[in-house]
């Protein structure tokens, strides 16, 4: 069982930054597949960016080179560094564990940001 919870949203104003924090719990963490994923009001979940237990990250286009995430495997952390925020970045976002071995994921209870003059 993994159980993560996600802190550092809030109200923005465009142009400004936030840094999300993913604290998970379990015993090996440096082993997961960890993710972060946004969904805004009448749309889909997606993916904003991942980062292997090797480091290796991908991004969603939408993100690239505003956004950037990290990993620090003797906290048990993920992170998250939101820049250059736009109004359409307005979503919940969620942290993920992939288990790779298991195929499943674990979710945590999602944290608001919201980017508003």
């Amino acid at each position: 069982q993994v159980q993560l919870v996600e802190s550092g949203g809030g109200l923005v104003q465009p142009g400004g930054s936030l840094r999300l924090s993913c604290a998970a719990s379990g015993s090996f963490f440096s082993i997961y597949r960890m993710g972060w994923y946004r969904q805004a009001p009448g749309k889909q979940r997606e993916l904003v960016a991942r980062i292997t237990s090797g480091g290796t990250t991908n991004y969603a286009d939408s993100v690239k080179g505003r956004f950037t995430i990290s990993r620090d495997n003797a906290k048990n952390m993920v992170y998250l560094q939101l820049n250059s925020l736009k109004p359409e970045d307005t979503a919940v976002y969620y942290c993920n564990a992939h288990i790779i071995a298991t195929n499943y994921d674990y979710w945590g209870q999602g944290t608001q940001v919201t980017v508003s003059s």
